[in-house]
């Protein structure tokens, strides 16, 4: 049986008793690894399903590459740069090509299911118009949440108007209506805003 594995942006053909050179993975000499890449695996003229095959290998050494001269030189500016690189290396011996083993399948763990964070109703800048600094002014008057300002009705809108000096702001961008439609689980105003002028609609 043989497979098509990759590692370190390479790909090699191999069959079990096959030794090959990569580019240099961690471990000792002698360690057992698994070459998990396996793009196409067959036995027989048969192809097998590569999600089934396992290739099984041991390091033989860690070694160095032969040496390379790099040589730079810029005409007609004194300029001559010489230098050698021998690239780092893994020797491997292929002990099996084969179907997969239960450790591979023990290995594999189901991602948690994502859970929706909580809502913040003491996040007035949800609110559209209320900016970072008027954000400071509520809270420092006292206006904390989305239930405070829901709660208002056209005496307390007229009497924060008058205390924060909103402009009447609190009326135009009816901040009452949106605190309700947050309370009850709408998309905030203020986000569906942005993503009209990012759009291009809002024009």
């Amino acid at each position: 049986m043989f497979a098509v594995v990759r590692t370190g942006g390479k790909q090699y053909r191999v069959a079990a008793g096959d030794k090959i050179a990569v580019e240099r993975l961690a471990g000792e000499a002698g360690d057992k690894i698994t070459l998990g890449d396996v793009l196409l695996a067959g036995s027989e003229g048969q192809i097998v399903d590569v999600a089934k095959a396992v290739v099984s290998a041991e390091i033989i050494a860690q070694a160095k590459s032969e040496k390379v001269i790099v040589f730079k030189k810029r005409r007609r500016h004194n300029y001559r740069r010489k230098n050698g690189h021998r690239q780092q290396l893994t020797l491997l011996r292929i002990l099996s090509v084969g179907g997969s083993s239960a450790p591979k399948a023990a290995a594999k763990v189901e991602a948690a299911p994502k859970v929706e964070a909580a809502v913040d109703a003491s996040n007035l800048s949800l609110i559209s118009g209320v900016g970072p600094a008027l954000e400071k002014k509520l809270i420092a008057a006292g206006v904390t949440s989305w239930n405070d300002i829901a709660a208002w009705d056209d005496a307390a809108i007229a009497k924060w108007d008058a205390e924060l000096k909103l402009g009447g702001r609190a009326t135009k961008e009816e901040w009452v209506d949106q605190a309700k439609e947050l309370l009850a689980g709408k998309a905030p105003r203020a986000k569906i805003d942005q993503a009209e002028k990012a759009s291009g609609k809002d024009k």
